[in-house]
């Protein structure tokens, strides 16, 4: 029963069981999360999740809505393709229709159309651009009254409650899809027929046929019950959304204030809100305190909260600051708001229903091995109801009294239950089990472990350039101040001082920027430490500027001398940075940071060395643009402008605000007009010290690394040269290349791999962007090919030769804007791209246009404005000291922020894909071929049945596992690294040059040599030869050959179990057939050296204490109708085990002789 067991789950849902065991046993050895000892996982931290999830839907919205013009027509439509009719649906539930490419990239197209429909809704509102007396006349509400009571029924009828609506339950729905759905449907047809074959049909009734449908009805419970949790797992997200509704709010009713239930609002109403209070509603502010802050972190993760304005300050309905969103908290001030939306039409409601809805991305893996199942599940449907349709059509009538109408159901459904490989999905968990150690060693979370091979199929890294290709570690190296330029370490020598008021007016003004202008700080408990060395918390840029700050005067001083009233942070669209700040109780002043083309164009003025100001000419601009861009180019410099404007001896329009951040804030942002340069700073990071090692291999292994980033083009360009993003004789193109490729007829975007090794005797030079692209699938050109000392051919052309010289591209974001989809062709075509000032919409689309042409993506990032361009790639990858939200976001964590450990997760996608190929090499030829064609024999030509159904199932499901297991452990045959990655688009991991492995060359052996020893058997124990046993039919009875019955079948017993041994031998040779795809296996010892593996040789002991188990005692003889296997025939089979690996052997030999030869096209 647990036998049979094992091989019914075998069929359902391979891919949650993979993922959830291996996520379980994961959770105990990642350092993320080696605490979380219990299953349950604290309210708290799912509440932390879920908003951290919502957070992500937020940016990704924000960013949809913000790029709505951005976009070619062509793409976006891309995201709503016209879905399938419902019966090709079905039919590709069971058949594999289409590949897992196609399937993977059909799923992110239907949820990139869910969210785009949430982002069309969201920008068609308009109620944040209509002043406050349109938005009273358009939603009927009166500022003094409100709503009257006739009004608020009327829109509780409309609209409804103001709750987030659950998940509809359905449990009729849910109940039949737990159970009656996927394979579950198939195992109901084979528990009644099992029990049909018991009673009434069984003559004389079987127990066996019994034992089997109650073990069917058992696993098919266990599967309902999990699905069941899983679903419940996934309700919990809404659960958690819905606890952050405030529990009573103010509202303006019938001319009176009234506490009222959150959920008795409607749209129109008027609330008032204070600090402390939870916003209940989507709001248009109409009135707001001067200090008015929201604090907006559980819906958009953002830190920092944010100042509430009457005044729209963006379209975007997401950003703009006169909007209070359901969710958001008042941390200080006081508001009012018309009430614009409630329950599941408000943005929280609308994310909400966006994230409980989207179903487990599948990857790539689960797809594949899906359709694996699927496809042996509508074999083994077809074969089994081809034999019971024989049965009745032909053997009944011709041959009465053969096989009973039971023994004829209980084949067809035997095959059903024995056709999928029982070891497959142990196989696949251990298979993650060695990833995740393996990962653990290096310091990775993945999260979803089968994501693991996604990245062995990554052939673009879009990869950040501050804390992912550099340190982190910015400090500033050189100071511009007027006409005059110095080392910081000079500036720091020559001005510093012990309190403000002794710096010289021009270090003193340059001081101020670097101090106030700022968002770090240092840790109070680091005080002692130097302060260029001293650790600091924030942004790299201002941590390095606060340490310089530091130096020159300590830090104290100018907190002590300064209030900073309003602070505008830093934004990638605007590239500068803004504070308000007054010495003392006097005016206040503005200062300012940034890059120097965001600024420069601000301002009117320039600070001299001797601290005098004066007119900002042309001259001195193109000087600073120089200087700008001759840092940048001669070190990698990122240079900052620093300037300050006061307002002596005209009107300061801040004076008047100086006590309303709000307002303060919208005369600051007029204001940044007229302002004084009062130095350039330079900053360096260096780059990581094994940066350069790590892009090499990543272009030895066919994947290019794009940098995107924020900083100024000739600065990117200079540390992409320095990592080896760039390669030292590369050309460097620029927009205007592009243009021009893009009126020549395309090349092809990735050049074609090498396709077979060259010749021993003519050693051929590396190709030209050989090492560029995917392995397409094709003969010769595997991930793992023979290629090293333990092979015995020479190396493939260009093989493990790194990415050639071609041209690299340097684009700026703002060269993006009008490139159609010819640019994007000759974009994607070049080996290295830098994308330089980049905003957030832009790196999502650069992403978007590398998937739409066929490129596999992986994205690193560590801010939340990184998230929508990693949640758009197949593979997001956060640095361990990113923010939650994009921790949250990434389906790999790199620990160490070492690019390093990326390599390493890329070389172990590729191996796992390749130990699984071969776990199913393994176990094909045993499970299908070997196993059928007994059945086969029994019906087509009358044999008895030369191999149980119950020694299928022994095979199946213990025989064969622990080698399938063992061979998740092999080691590659070659470094994996030096190859281009498989494109999923025409390398799945079974394909027909696979089957003719499995069926047509090891499956046949398999086979032949099987029935050789039944027939053997019989003819040595019994005298019977093989003429007296083909079209036996129902000749096979009592006093047949003189024999009687019981004879007949003790012989048939014994030739079975014989039988049986030997393809338990056969598969001990198998074993080492499937160790290696094109190296002999007498370099691939299994005892010693570096690719050793002893655990196989345990399978031959275990195999033979199965064998004695099941078919020595007496209890299976008399039950399942085992026989005792003849001593000789344990050894019989081993000659046809050898056989099998003398063919094996020749036949890599002549791949690797004739590496183009019809051979070497079929290899697997």
């Amino acid at each position: 029963m647990v036998i049979s067991a094992l091989s019914i789950i075998t069929h359902d849902k391979l891919e949650r069981l993979v993922s959830s065991g291996i996520m379980n046993f994961y959770a105990h050895v990642s350092p993320f999360t080696a605490h979380k000892r219990s299953v349950t996982v604290p309210s708290p931290v799912r509440q932390r999740r879920s908003n951290l999830r919502t957070a992500a839907e937020f940016h990704t919205l924000s960013l949809q809505i913000g790029d709505a013009g951005a976009r070619p027509a062509s793409r976006k439509q891309q995201a709503r393709p016209p879905r399938l009719p419902r019966w090709k649906e079905m039919l590709n539930a069971l058949l594999p229709l289409q590949t897992a490419h196609q399937q993977r990239e059909a799923e992110d197209r239907q949820r990139e159309a869910a969210l785009n429909r949430v982002a069309d809704d969201l920008r068609q509102l308009r109620f944040h651009l209509d002043t406050a007396n349109d938005l009273y006349v358009q939603l009927g509400t009166s500022p003094v009254v409100g709503l009257e009571r006739a009004g608020v029924q009327r829109r509780k009828g409309i609209y409804g409650r103001n709750v987030l609506s659950p998940p509809p339950r359905q449990w009729t729905q849910r109940i039949w899809r737990w159970f009656f759905t996927g394979f579950n449907r198939f195992l109901w047809v084979a528990m009644v027929v099992f029990w049909l074959c018991w009673k009434p049909i069984g003559n004389p009734p079987q127990p066996g046929n019994m034992a089997m449908a109650v073990v069917i009805v058992l696993v098919v419970c266990l599967q309902a019950m999990f699905s069941a949790w899983q679903e419940w797992i996934t309700s919990r997200a809404m659960d958690s959304i819905s606890s952050m509704l405030p529990t009573e709010a103010t509202v303006l009713r019938d001319g009176k204030k009234r506490k009222l239930a959150p959920e008795e609002l409607v749209p129109g109403d008027i609330v008032f809100l204070q600090a402390g209070d939870r916003v209940p509603a989507d709001m248009r502010l109409v009135e707001v305190s001067l200090d008015l802050l929201l604090d907006r972190s559980e819906l958009s993760g953002a830190p920092d909260p944010t100042i509430g304005t009457l005044g729209y300050t963006s379209s975007n309905y997401l950003e703009t600051r006169n909007m209070a969103m359901m969710g958001a908290n008042v941390t200080q001030g006081q508001c009012a708001g018309v009430v614009v939306a409630t329950g599941d039409r408000t943005v929280l409601g609308r994310i909400g229903r966006l994230v409980s809805g989207k179903q487990a991305e599948r990857t790539l893996l689960q797809i594949e091995v899906q359709r694996l199942v699927n496809w042996l599940t509508s074999v083994s449907l077809a074969v089994g109801t081809l034999f019971v349709v024989l049965w009745a059509a032909w053997l009944r009538p011709a041959f009465p009294g053969f096989m009973s109408v039971a023994d004829a159901l209980a084949n067809g459904v035997g095959v059903l239950v024995t056709f999928v490989p029982g070891g497959l999905p142990i196989s696949l968990t251990l298979a993650m089990t060695a990833i995740a150690k393996r990962m653990q060693r290096h310091r990775l979370l993945v999260k979803n472990l089968t994501t693991v091979e996604t990245l062995g199929t990554v052939d673009v890294i879009c990869c950040e350039k501050t804390g992912t290709l550099t340190q982190r570690q910015m400090a500033a190296v050189r100071v511009g101040v007027g006409d005059e330029e110095l080392t910081a370490a000079r500036l720091v020598a020559c001005c510093e001082a012990p309190t403000v008021g002794g710096l010289a007016p021009a270090a003193r003004r340059i001081y101020e920027v670097l101090a106030l202008c700022n968002s770090a700080a240092f840790d109070p408990l680091l005080a002692h430490v130097p302060a260029d060395e001293r650790a600091a918390m924030g942004d790299a840029t201002d941590c390095a500027l606060l340490r310089l700050a530091e130096q020159l005067c300590p830090l104290r001083q100018a907190e002590r001398r300064y209030r900073t009233l309003v602070t505008v942070p830093f934004s990638l669209r605007r590239r500068w940075m803004l504070a308000v700040c007054a010495e003392g109780r006097g005016a206040p002043f503005m200062l300012a940071k940034g890059a120097p083309e965001a600024l420069l164009p601000r301002c009117g003025s320039l600070q001299m060395r001797s601290g005098a100001v004066v007119p900002l000419t042309d001259e001195m601009r193109a000087r600073l643009e120089a200087t700008q861009r001759r840092w940048a180019e001669a070190d990698g410099s990122r240079v900052l402008l620093l300037c300050r404007r006061e307002f002596a001896g005209e009107h300061n329009p801040l004076a008047a605000h100086a006590d309303s951040p709000a307002a303060l804030y919208i005369a600051a942002r007029d204001a940044l007009q007229g302002l004084c340069v009062v130095g350039l700073v330079a900053l360096a990071d260096p780059p990581s010290e094994d940066i350069a090692d790590t892009i090499a291999r990543f272009r030895g292994a066919g994947i290019r690394v794009f940098m995107v980033t924020g900083d100024y083009a000739p600065t990117a360009a200079f540390v992409a040269r320095q990592c080896g993003v760039i390669s030292g004789a590369a050309p460097v193109d620029g927009i205007a290349e592009v243009r021009l490729r893009a009126k020549q007829p395309a090349a092809p975007t990735q050049p074609a791999a090498p396709t077979q090794p060259a010749a021993p005797t003519q050693p051929a030079a590396p190709t030209p962007g050989a090492g560029l692209g995917r392995c397409d699938g094709q003969a010769g050109c595997p991930a793992e090919a023979p290629c090293e000392a333990p092979c015995e051919a020479p190396c493939e052309p260009g093989c493990g030769a790194t990415l050639p010289g071609r041209a690299a591209l340097v684009v700026s974001g703002e060269e993006l804007l009008d490139l159609q989809a010819e640019h994007w062709d000759a974009i994607a075509a070049y080996d290295a791209c830098v994308f330089a000032r980049i905003t957030p919409e832009q790196k999502l689309q650069v992403v978007e246009e590398l998937r739409a042409r066929g490129c596999t993506v992986a994205v690193t990032g560590d801010e939340v404005n990184d998230v929508p361009a990693m949640r758009a790639a197949h593979v997001g990858v956060a640095m361990g000291s990113g923010s939650a939200v994009a921790r949250d976001a990434a389906e790999v964590v790199l620990l160490d922020n070492s690019l390093a450990a990326l390599a390493v997760a890329v070389e172990s996608g590729r191996l796992m894909f390749i130990n699984l190929k071969k776990v199913i090499i393994y176990l094909l030829p045993m499970t299908n071929l070997s196993e059928i064609i007994p059945s086969l024999l029994n019906v087509v030509l009358g044999l008895p049945i030369p191999l149980s159904t119950f020694l299928m199932l022994v095979i199946n499901t213990i025989t064969d596992v622990w080698a399938s297991v063992v061979l998740t452990y092999e080691e590659p045959e070659t470094d994996l690294m030096r190859y281009p990655p498989r494109n999923p688009a025409k390398e799945g991991l079974v394909d027909a040059r696979f089957f003719l492995q499995a069926y047509g060359f090891v499956g046949v052996v398999e086979t032949l040599s099987g029935h050789f020893i039944f027939f053997l058997c019989l003819y040595l124990r019994g005298g019977i030869a093989p003429r007296h046993v083909f079209l036996a039919f129902n000749k096979w009875a009592d006093g047949y050959l003189g024999k009687s019955k019981e004879e007949l079948a003790l012989l048939v017993s014994m030739a079975g179990s014989a039988h049986f041994m030997a393809l338990v031998v056969m598969q001990w040779a198998n074993m080492f057939v499937a160790r290696t795809r094109f190296a002999s296996v007498f370099r691939q010892n299994p005892l010693w050296g570096p690719r050793r593996n002893p655990l196989l040789l345990v399978s031959v002991p275990i195999s033979v204490a199965v064998a004695l188990f099941f078919n020595e005692l007496d209890w299976f003889n008399s039950v399942f109708l085992t026989g005792k296997i003849p001593v000789e025939f344990f050894f019989l089979p081993i000659p046809f085990a050898l056989l099998l690996l003398a063919l094996e052997e020749l036949r890599k030999a002549l791949v690797r002789r004739y590496p183009r030869g019809v051979l070497a096209r079929l290899a697997w």
